[in-house]
């Protein structure tokens, strides 16, 4: 297969961190909502030298700003982390920050962007996540990339005085390369 470009999409690319990000991106910490789906941690607001250090070069992660092609706007994020290169296995966290670009089909195109650099590029056999059992939008993008329920572990997360099980998924590039050549 032929890629036209190793880094863009229909409507999105996969881009190198800007200086300029890191203040929109403290904008983004500023919302609930996103930080409580993006991550299993505590929702707190980072910094500005914290934000500005996200995305600094790293053995075992590749990471990308994602910014619209149309106008070159910051969208979100996405990453390949935890690589295991002997294993060739790593895993992927994305977050679409700015509101007016969630729900509309921009996180399919990014995570579909990233699994084919992963496996066209890295050279990965597997891409694994782990998303929170209510953030159904992420399922949802998860399974249309083609990313398969491999289990879930129990009472995972706690939140408002509830918990969540972690769902975790997985892709093998053979099912990847599948999808992509039909």
């Amino acid at each position: 297969m032929k890629i036209k470009n190793l880094f863009y999409g229909e409507r999105i690319k996969l881009a190198a961190v800007r200086e300029e990000d890191a203040e929109v991106m403290l904008k983004w910490g500023e919302d609930a909502e996103y930080l409580r789906n993006v991550d299993t941690d505590l929702a707190l607001p980072y910094t500005l030298k914290q934000m500005e250090a996200e995305g600094a070069p790293s053995s075992n992660e590749i990471y990308f700003r994602l910014r619209t092609l149309a106008d070159d706007v910051l969208i979100g994020f996405v990453a390949i982390h935890g690589i295991e290169w002997n294993n060739r296995i790593g895993q992927l966290a994305i977050g679409i920050g700015n509101r007016e670009y969630r729900g509309k089909g921009y996180g399919v195109e990014a995570v579909r962007l990233i699994l084919r650099y992963a496996f066209n590029e890295l050279n990965l056999n597997r891409v694994g996540l782990d998303v929170i059992e209510y953030n159904d939008q992420a399922i949802r993008t998860y399974q249309k990339a083609g990313f398969q329920l491999e289990g879930r572990v129990r009472s995972a997360v706690l939140r408002d005085g509830s918990s969540y099980d972690r769902i975790m998924m997985g892709i093998l590039y053979s099912e990847w390369n599948s999808a992509v050549m039909e």
